[in-house]
């Protein structure tokens, strides 16, 4: 990776920015201050909400961090489908007691107020997800002093990346937890994706951008595995979903290692985009019929999964986890780096161990192998 980068964080580590009230300011600045690059989600948050929480970290912390934005999407069609699918979740809204989202709160996020915002208070890193920005973008943040990344989950949106302007790719496979960060939510291309090393190699073909792995990464030797196939660093997000400073709720960290929850599924139910979750009765029921409709639908299924949450019931909740989810360690952010590192040096030690001998190396009677 470029020294522009690398010099932000001297372990390659990198945590996943987690919408939804996961990726807080505590957790963020524990990853930076422990070596990796702690990351801020601004995904459902106002503008004044992220520069509020920008501050906090700033406060905590004087190492490097990053922020994460979502792309503005693209007009929803079908209505239709929408008022279809409120209309099989009225038995969610009854037994939450509980209405519905209104689905058209909105479909920018606030992105041109959180660009303002970074513009004017700038942050030494900050990553796109759901699409990449346009180059007058990438180029006012670079002026700006901060470095930019976005996500990829195929050789052509990560060349699109690389025409953009962006100083890097996180490539994205299809283990990752929550949201997949495709460019256009294309419904037939629901089960065609590709698994990160498969995907690491095609992408490091495709481009000359630094690469950032990310999709199941648990230990360090899965760190070691990737920065072998090409990537620059990791990154990891069910793994800091278990952390101390995660802004998870209890019931969710649980679910993650909770033997009720055996695998995972990529499902639309409760946002209308592909996303990755424990499967749980809410997700059975109501992922065959969900639409293709992002933000609509999140904006619809908001309360009941808040009130899901208030009640405690894992069976309602978006339980987003990547498909390493059962290798969680309930663990401080800061000792989690510290040991991913730990595992990250003893990988790359008995790499080198057992490495094989060139076929012109020395040998210990003086010949060659």
């Amino acid at each position: 990776m470029s020294s522009e980068l690398t010099d932000l964080f001297p372990l390659p580590i990198v945590q996943a920015p987690m919408a939804g009230g996961v990726s807080v300011p505590r957790l963020a600045a524990a990853v930076s201050e422990a070596g990796g690059l702690g990351f801020l989600a601004a995904g459902y948050k106002t503008a004044d909400g992220m520069y509020e929480e920008i501050k906090q970290i700033r406060g905590q912390t004087s190492r490097p961090f990053g922020v994460n934005l979502f792309m503005p999407q693209p007009e929803y069609a079908e209505a239709g489908a929408v008022e279809l699918y409120a209309h099989q979740l009225a038995g969610e809204s009854t037994w939450y007691e509980t209405e519905l989202g209104d689905p058209d709160s909105g479909r920018d996020d606030g992105y041109e107020a959180k660009l303002a915002v970074l513009l004017d208070n700038p942050v030494p890193v900050v990553s796109f997800h759901f699409g990449a920005p346009s180059p007058e973008v990438l180029a006012s943040l670079r002026r700006a002093g901060t470095r930019t990344l976005v996500t990829a989950t195929s050789p052509e949106e990560a060349i699109a990346v690389e025409r953009a302007g962006a100083d890097g790719v996180i490539v994205q496979g299809v283990e990752a937890g929550g949201h997949q960060g495709t460019h256009r939510d294309n419904p037939e291309n629901d089960r065609a994706g590709v698994g990160l090393l498969a995907l690491l190699a095609q992408i490091r073909e495709a481009v000359s951008l630094p690469l950032i792995a990310a999709g199941g990464i648990m230990r360090g030797s899965q760190i070691a595995a990737v920065l072998s196939a090409g990537a620059s660093a990791a990154q990891l997000g069910t793994a800091f979903l278990a952390t101390h400073e995660s802004g998870a709720a209890a019931v969710h960290k649980q679910a993650l290692t909770n033997p009720l929850y055996a695998r995972t599924e990529l499902t639309r139910a409760f946002s209308g985009r592909p996303a990755r979750g424990l499967v749980n009765r809410f997700l059975r029921e109501h992922g065959p019929y969900a639409p293709a409709a992002y933000p609509e639908i999140h904006h619809l299924t908001s309360p009941l999964r808040k009130a899901a949450a208030k009640a405690g019931d894992a069976q309602g909740m978006a339980l987003w986890a990547g498909q390493g989810h059962r290798m969680a360690r309930e663990l401080p952010a800061g000792d989690l780096v510290a040991v991913l590192a730990a595992e990250l040096d003893a990988a790359r030690t008995a790499l080198a161990e057992t490495a094989p001998l060139p076929d012109d190396a020395p040998t210990a009677d003086g010949g060659v192998a």
